[in-house]
């Protein structure tokens, strides 16, 4: 599989990277960020952090508002940024805002007209996982995943789904019970059909309490987030985990909201949660 080089920009060291590739999963090309630090550039293995963007978003929300490029350069981490969806004047669209190009929910549909490209959990658990493993001086094993609002959603379910490819997991605001709240049913609904207990499978709340986790998680929301009680059920994922035995860190961030103004705040302590641990 061949990378193109689209841009590339000195950062603290290091450089800010955007590549595209003609994507087997979505049938489309497909562009992600890639921040490297110096120690990266001179092809020594790095931990690697996967960001997940939530709705709307892509690979350039994180890039340009959350502010991680000095924090991966002191923590010597790469981060990679995918995309959140297939994308394309041949890819199905939806006039929502919350459904269709911009909201993959990181699964891979199974329902018309979605399924030919929304295959984004195989995108980046598989091809994209590859991808970089075999393109950048990733650090064996030593891989962590985060994201924020549908990102969290992400973060937390693919790393419960595929434990074998991440050691750390952290969400910013994530939803973390789509089968209770709007934004996932509406979602989980079009993608994956009916079937409640296919949409079981992609709940953080469900899968925790079937799977568990062999580590730690870290959440930080906002209690002046708009999407709390509705949409984001943290409380939720706290009840979870407590039944599953899995240490769960919940930090509620007093007068913040769901925006990046809030994910800069606390990316920090994020990255160095995540470093500890990758290193370990």
């Amino acid at each position: 599989m061949t990378l193109t080089l689209v841009s590339t920009s000195r950062s603290f060291g290091g450089e800010q990277r955007v590549y595209r590739h003609a994507s087997t999963a979505t049938g489309t090309d497909m562009e992600f960020a890639a921040y490297l630090p110096r120690e990266a550039l001179r092809g020594e293995a790095c931990p690697t952090l996967f960001y997940l963007s939530g709705l709307t978003c892509t690979w350039q929300n994180a890039t340009d508002k959350a502010g991680y490029q000095r924090l991966a350069s002191m923590y010597e981490l790469i981060v990679i940024a995918p995309d959140t969806s297939p994308r394309g004047d041949d890819v199905a669209n939806d006039e929502a805002y919350d459904l269709g190009q911009g909201a993959g929910f990181y699964v891979d549909a199974t329902e018309t007209p979605w399924a030919p490209h929304f295959n984004m959990e195989t995108y980046v658990t598989d091809e994209l996982y590859r991808l970089v493993a075999g393109e950048l001086p990733v650090w064996e094993g030593a891989v962590g995943i985060t994201g924020h609002s549908m990102g969290g959603h992400g973060a937390l379910t693919l790393a419960l789904r595929h434990p074998d490819l991440f050691r750390s997991v952290s969400a910013f605001a994530p939803i973390t019970n789509p089968l209770d709240c709007p934004w996932g049913e509406k979602a989980l609904g079009a993608y994956l059909g009916s079937d409640r207990e296919k949409w079981a499978e992609h709940d953080a709340c469900a899968l925790v309490k079937a799977h568990g986790w062999s580590s730690d998680i870290l959440v930080d929301q906002g209690t002046s987030d708009g999407f709390l009680s509705e949409q984001l059920k943290p409380w939720a994922l706290e009840a979870a985990c407590r039944e599953a035995g899995v240490d769960l860190t919940l930090r509620l961030q007093g007068g913040y909201d769901h925006s990046y103004n809030f994910i800069s705040t606390f990316i920090e302590e994020h990255f160095a949660w995540h470093a500890e641990r990758l290193a370990g």
